[in-house]
């Protein structure tokens, strides 16, 4: 029997995720990414989940001339992704993965009973499970 059948996001999510508030600048947000070397960022008001910014939304706003031409007055708010779409820790590795697809998203934001992000899963976390169990077979 397949090990991911019980296997929850808790079990392999990236644990304290960095996150970015919704008025800060979104150079801001750019440099957190370049800094941890990851692709995403939930966006957190008060404690609350509101959003996701990623690559893509930085390069889609770089691409526009008129959103450039007011990069330095940019929010993180003005670009980011919302709803954020989020799970919780004891969501199956399946049903993850199935979001991921059904949603065309590359992160899960996982959350605790109050909403606030615990962690991150992404399609490499799941492949780390798909690849762990096939060294094991």
């Amino acid at each position: 029997m397949s090990t991911t059948v019980s296997l929850r996001v808790g079990n392999l999510m990236s644990i304290d995720p960095v996150t970015v508030a919704p008025d800060a600048p979104v150079a801001e947000a750019e440099a957190l990414l370049r800094t941890y070397r990851i692709s995403g960022l939930p966006v957190v008001d008060h404690g609350e989940l509101i959003g996701v910014v990623s690559q893509t939304d930085l390069l889609t706003a770089h691409a526009s001339e008129l959103i450039s031409a007011n990069w330095p007055r940019l929010r993180v708010r003005h670009i980011m992704s919302r709803p954020a779409i989020a799970i919780g820790a004891m969501t199956s590795v399946e049903d993850a993965a199935r979001r991921m697809i059904v949603d065309h998203i590359h992160r899960l934001v996982v959350t605790d009973d109050a909403g606030t992000p615990i962690g991150v899963v992404t399609p490499l976390d799941l492949l780390r499970v798909i690849l762990d169990e096939a060294e094991v077979a």
